[in-house]
């Protein structure tokens, strides 16, 4: 046993982000740590991150979260997709679903043999071989693994939820691990004049709080990470010109509840919906300078479903990311560590691929430069693919109806994502990058929904004749057809396995 390994650790703020972070350490680590977590009732979270993608079922197996347990007690809905409506034009609409489209055959996408068959006159759009699709269709939902006999993947989903209600769902799970939770105001963060590490944070009882390594979940303050360490911020804005944000729970006038999240674009910026069982979740993400924050809530107010449950409130924030993700002994989650905007449902994701990789990088003893270094750099490329992936939305549209969108067109973007959409342009090529979160299927999705049609295709297409591509194209819709008419209705799901406790 080192002697110099870490002891302690200090979780400074709750929310998603605390509360998530205490779960897994407590789970993996709990044993050899001692885990506290700082945070004051006077201070509010954002809570705005209501929307997942599959990957937070990972954490849920890791964590031996029962899923009809967690789903109830956070009046949670399933979720098989976003469909995006007004991005490539006004009145267009599209689904990115999770999971798979079609069939891959002899070492191919199976996009290219439906471009193929396009090019030929097909009707069919590339989203009719998708089971996702036409589940969503029928608002249907069933957990499948698979279709049947039939070599096709089964639904793909991830989940809405309350975000309050997940972070009391998290904090029960990590309290009953071991964590011991701290009420107080942190008013002061003390470093080591030697080595400039976080020693101590006093509260405003005078309480010293101290620790070895300290993990900031403090929000946008960035109490530790920017305000104690200076760590320096990377600004996103000339490629995510959104900068404010109105959220604003509504009652569900929608029925059945929708198996999936809309995010429907404005003059200015775009507009989430998220079905719950209790409520929908509402927002208008928006540029200040294309448009008033008067403008921006009439709009909102106008495009609610059902009656507001709130006042409308405006967070302001820099899109962007720290320069260091790990500083010293402090690791950054949350929205201390950066934001991007909600368009993908990535906020919640974000967290858990930082707590993962802080389990899975944890010191053995004094931290190392090596272990920290590592970290940063995975979580940048990480940050980065995400924002690529956001900004495609925005660039590849083809509205003139304001000098958002036109702007939008005509800015420069990374050099990463250029290469990317001139590969899919040429012949609708598309390869996994490292730490690339997204799948092949979901850029081929936003791609060809935002406009983006590849000249050609792969030659291997060419390998079926006329009749087998039909047969084969025509086999998958009818399939996944018949798979989605078998599910039950999404509504009908929930209230036989997970009912809502109504308790928000």
């Amino acid at each position: 046993m080192n002697p110099n390994r870490i002891r302690s650790v200090v979780i400074a703020g709750g929310g998603t982000a605390g509360w998530m972070a205490a779960a897994a350490l407590s789970k993996f680590l709990g044993p050899q740590l001692d885990i506290r977590l700082v945070e004051s009732e006077q201070i509010g979270t954002v809570g705005v991150g209501e929307a997942t993608i599959p990957q937070i079922k990972h954490l849920n197996r890791a964590l031996e979260i029962d899923e009809r347990d967690f789903v109830s007690q956070t009046n949670g809905s399933f979720k098989l997709g976003i469909e995006f409506i007004n991005w490539r034009q006004k009145g267009d609409a599209y689904l990115h679903n999770f999971g798979n489209i079609g069939l891959n055959i002899q070492q191919i996408h199976f996009h290219h043999y439906w471009m193929r068959a396009r090019l030929n006159g097909a009707p069919e759009t590339l989203w009719d071989h998708c089971l996702n699709t036409a589940a969503a269709r029928e608002m249907r939902f069933a957990p499948l693994e698979k279709v049947g006999s039939s070599p096709l993947s089964g639904i793909a989903y991830a989940y809405h939820f309350d975000a309050s209600l997940y972070a009391k769902f998290l904090r029960s799970y990590a309290e009953a691990h071991g964590v011991t939770r701290i009420e107080g105001l942190i008013r002061d963060t003390a470093l080591d004049p030697q080595t400039g590490h976080v020693t101590h944070l006093t509260l405003d009882s005078g309480e010293q709080i101290a620790g070895d390594l300290f993990i900031d979940c403090s929000g946008f303050r960035g109490l530790l990470i920017e305000q104690a360490l200076e760590t320096g911020y990377e600004d996103w804005t000339h490629w995510l010109p959104c900068d404010r944000a109105i959220p604003l729970p509504s009652s569900n006038a929608t029925a059945p509840i929708r198996p999936y999240t809309q995010s429907i674009a404005h003059s200015a910026g775009w507009q989430w919906r998220i079905p719950l069982q209790h409520r929908t979740g509402n927002g208008h993400v928006f540029s200040s300078a294309h448009m008033s924050e008067e403008e921006a809530t009439d709009i909102l107010l106008d495009n609610l479903e059902g009656e507001p449950l709130a006042d409308p409130r405006v967070i302001r924030f820099t899109t962007g990311r720290r320069k260091q993700f790990w500083n010293r002994n402090v690791v950054a989650l949350g929205l201390a560590s950066g934001f991007l905007e909600p368009l993908e449902s990535t906020s919640i994701h974000l967290i858990q691929s930082g707590v993962s990789r802080l389990v899975s990088l944890f010191p053995s003893g004094d931290i190392d430069a090596a272990d920290r270094d590592e970290y940063n750099r995975q979580m940048v490329l990480e940050f980065e693919r995400v924002r690529d992936f956001i900004i495609l939305h925005y660039h590849a549209n083809e509205r003139e109806d304001s000098d958002f969108w036109k702007d939008c067109q005509t800015m420069s973007v990374p050099d990463s994502l250029s290469e990317k959409i001139n590969l899919f342009r040429a012949n609708g090529r598309l390869y996994h990058r490292e730490e690339d979160l997204f799948t092949d299927s979901s850029w081929l999705q936003v791609m060809l929904g935002q406009g983006i049609t590849p000249k050609g295709y792969h030659p291997i297409a060419d390998s079926l004749s006329e009749s087998e591509l039909t047969g084969m194209l025509a086999n998958i819709r009818q399939i996944v057809g018949e798979a989605a008419r078998r599910l039950p209705r999404h509504e009908d799901f929930l209230k036989q396995h997970c009912p809502a406790v109504m308790n928000a």
